[in-house]
């Protein structure tokens, strides 16, 4: 495929190859033959409307796209003028008579895009031969008990780090990649069954529809050959982390890191059980610390913003700009703290810190509380503009059973205090997520208070 592409004229080393694919094998064909030929591999997210995608594409020098069919509109709509390949006529590529593609002197990077819920997302470079990265990757495979040869089911997208991630590690293992166009709960648990996978790798709301199926639906997959599920790209919920593990036992890890640091700390069985709602300990070779506004390490179970250390952080957005760093520590724009034992705590990103009645207010936390009430089923906190205090608390609910927006407020005020209440309680059918999970939450937008 890689010599085709190459006589075509479609693609040559320093090249930029868009992909713009959902999770299927064309995805990783033009993933390894734009490799190959030494291009940098720029992965589009499918969430991309036209004019967001037009800006990527721009910003990125991207010269080629590979894509699925359904991605013709937005294509078109962006405007891109250059090479053009629909992901099925990958294989019409492949030609014996075809010469030898030159081997490239060097290794094309990786483009991966940050995966914010509002705006336009930067990219984020990384070189794939950086050396430094070999320590904590291998320790996190070993702390996740991967098996060489063993099937995975990779369910986050793969344009995102996270499932990327997971696909490099089965296709260096080994590991047959199960993957699919789109999968729900349903699906990944018959995909289990079918396959015998023993790793499943999914985001938390996967997780959580998956535990929101009925019990007899669930009962109906054989499930028996997992012995390892993985979850991230989004907050596990300390709720969800417990139902997980009543169903599937202790094999349930969740790993915390993001676009710009890569990986950074993992979360065992026993750090869920023992510390509810903790992102785990940093994996061989990283450096985790949490510092204040002066730079300076806060005490233990004292809140600063997170910072990361390892080989495996990027060095720059593809526009230009880049993290706050500190002695060679990288700032993760999240907010959080690290417990007597080393265990790492994630409260917020410092962008959705609010100020309300003079203290500090991180919506996951409200968040977290709600989607524990036994009438809710799913939630989303986030900051509103106050023509009187300039921020206040909002939640979208969407509710199973029945509750009043006043019963809500009233269980957050027990709880946490009459300043973290979501003066406005909205109740909707469904929340609006991105591919990876996350909510969207809304900035500086005005909310209608409402009841169920």
């Amino acid at each position: 495929m890689a010599n085709g592409l190459h006589r075509l004229g479609a693609l040559r080393q320093h090249d930029r190859l868009g992909i713009l694919c959902r999770n299927h094998r064309d995805f990783v064909l033009a993933a390894v033959a734009g490799a190959r030929l030494g291009a940098d591999l720029v992965f589009l997210s499918t969430d991309l409307g036209a004019a967001a995608l037009a800006g990527v594409l721009e910003r990125e020098a991207v010269t080629a796209v590979v894509h699925d069919p359904e991605f013709r509109p937005v294509l078109d709509g962006s405007g891109f003028t250059g090479w053009r390949i629909v992901g099925t006529e990958l294989h019409a590529i492949v030609t014996t008579d075809a010469p030898p593609a030159p081997i490239p002197p060097e290794r094309g990077r990786l483009v991966v895009l940050t995966s914010g819920t509002t705006g336009v997302p930067k990219g984020a470079p990384r070189d794939v031969a950086h050396l430094r990265m070999g320590l904590p990757v291998t320790s996190l495979l070993a702390g996740l008990r991967l098996r060489s040869g063993e099937p995975m089911l990779i369910q986050p997208p793969l344009f995102h780090g996270f499932g990327l991630g997971f696909l490099a590690a089965a296709l260096t293992l080994g590991c047959p990649a199960i993957l699919r166009r789109r999968c729900g709960p349903r699906e990944a648990l018959d995909l289990v069954q079918r396959h015998s996978a023993t790793v499943l790798v999914g985001v938390p709301v996967l997780l959580h529809r998956m535990m929101a199926l009925p019990a007899a639906d669930r009962a109906a997959c054989d499930t028996s050959s997992l012995r390892v599920i993985v979850s991230g790209a989004a907050p596990l919920r300390p709720d969800l982390a417990q139902a997980v593990m009543s169903e599937f036992g202790g094999i349930l890890f969740d790993l915390y890191g993001t676009t710009e640091a890569g990986w950074a700390t993992l979360a065992t069985p026993a750090d869920l059980r023992a510390a509810r709602g903790t992102v785990g300990r940093p994996a061989h070779g990283v450096v985790v610390d949490v510092l204040d506004r002066n730079g300076s390490s806060v005490p233990p179970d004292r809140v600063g913003e997170i910072y990361v250390g390892s080989g495996l952080a990027f060095h720059g957005y593809s526009g230009g700009g880049s993290r706050r760093t500190v002695r060679n520590l990288m700032s993760t724009g999240d907010m959080g703290y690290l417990d007597r034992n080393g265990r790492l705590f994630v409260v917020g990103r410092v962008d959705d810190m609010i100020v309300s009645g003079g203290e500090n207010v991180y919506p996951q936390e409200v968040e977290d509380l709600l989607a524990a009430h036994p009438a809710v089923a799913d939630v989303s906190v986030f900051a509103v503009a106050d023509d009187e205090f300039g921020e206040r608390l909002a939640a979208r609910v969407v509710a199973k059973g029945t509750v009043t927006a006043e019963q809500l407020r009233r269980y957050v005020s027990d709880a946490l205090g009459r300043h973290k209440v979501p003066r406005d309680v909205v109740f909707v059918g469904e929340l609006e997520r991105t591919s990876t999970g996350k909510a969207r939450r809304p900035r500086q937008q005005t909310a209608q208070s409402g009841r169920a």
